[in-house]
């Protein structure tokens, strides 16, 4: 009786002591959560109340930072993909919208809509075509992941960065440097996708020696196409990330990313042989590798990563930053 009557009082004692502590912490997290939530608020009215200028279709139309960011990530990126891949994805496209503005690079408009140039854009109706049945559902996650980063960006010394981005990468992103001028956010990096977890990252591209041939005199006269087509080919040269920087042909050095140009390839992560009738390109990944994978972004979400880590990930040493 004496043993349950101290029990007792401990725990009367320790209630007593820790209640006021426990309620301390729900009210510090509930406060928390109100502030992110104000903020959250605030940092969506300015993105509403900021305006872009969008080139369609050889039509300048002018809206909302946030209507034009869930255009974007709705075309850019699947909908149903994981939402932290889908908030990634956001950020991505803010930043790179922001990155855009004030560059000139078209005519009455920030950024067009075709994603050669700058980032694919779909208007509600096209999208209300593409998704059907689904629009609605299919439109509030991708509003949902819009809304949940307004105003986020990144940024490197203070300035929105250029945000890239492709579909998928086999093993490792690519060295802006290699495509474009040396960025120091747009290194090379892991990227988890394989043949396992992507059945769709290898293509292949046949070309019958004639059109190789012809194709490549075109555009270099003086290599050297005589003789059989298993002689065709010489050194390859690597980047660091595994793509082909050049490919002797003919004995010209022609550069992947030519190649890729020429032979509609999905990627410069490619090998090219003869089998004896035809050339085959087998093809790794998609896009020019540069920034963020999506995929690999997707792959990363499934394993649990936020959206945050995912930007660090694949932008190392930029910041998460907010609109002023």
């Amino acid at each position: 009786m004496l043993r349950k009557t101290l029990i007792i009082s401990y725990a009367v004692l320790f209630v007593a002591f820790a209640a006021p502590f426990v309620y301390s912490v729900l009210c510090s997290a509930q406060e928390k959560s109100r502030d992110a939530e104000q903020k959250n608020e605030q940092q969506l009215q300015a993105e509403l109340s900021r305006s872009i200028r969008l080139l369609d279709q050889g039509t300048s139309l002018e809206m909302d930072m946030h209507s034009y960011l869930v255009g974007v990530v709705a075309a850019e990126m699947p909908a149903l993909f994981p939402h932290e891949a889908l908030k990634a994805q956001a950020v991505a496209a803010r930043t790179y919208a922001m990155y855009c503005v004030g560059l000139e690079r078209h005519k009455n408009a920030d950024v067009c809509s075709y994603s050669g140039c700058c980032q694919a854009w779909m208007s509600q109706d096209a999208l209300r075509q593409r998704w059907g049945a689904d629009y609605d559902k299919y439109s509030s996650m991708v509003s949902a992941a819009v809304r949940e980063t307004a105003g986020e960006y990144l940024g490197y010394e203070g300035q929105p960065v250029l945000a890239a981005f492709h579909s998928s990468s086999a093993g490792a992103t690519e060295n802006s440097a290699q495509i474009w001028n040396a960025t120091p956010y747009l290194i090379s990096v892991p990227s988890p996708e394989t043949e396992e977890n992507l059945p769709q990252l290898i293509s292949h591209v046949k070309v019958a020696p004639l059109d190789l041939r012809d194709t490549i005199l075109s555009q270099y006269p003086h290599a050297d196409m005589s003789g059989a087509p298993e002689g065709w080919l010489g050194r390859l040269s690597e980047t660091a990330s595994g793509r082909v920087d050049s490919l002797e042909i003919g004995a010209v050095p022609v550069p992947g990313t030519k190649l890729r140009q020429l032979f509609s390839l999905r990627s410069t992560d490619f090998r090219l042989e003869y089998d004896g009738s035809d050339f085959v390109f087998t093809v790794a990944g998609y896009g020019h590798g540069v920034g963020m994978s999506q995929y690999g972004a997707k792959l990363m979400a499934e394993a649990g990563a936020d959206y945050r880590s995912i930007l660090a990930h694949y932008y190392p040493q930029t910041s998460l930053l907010h609109f002023s």
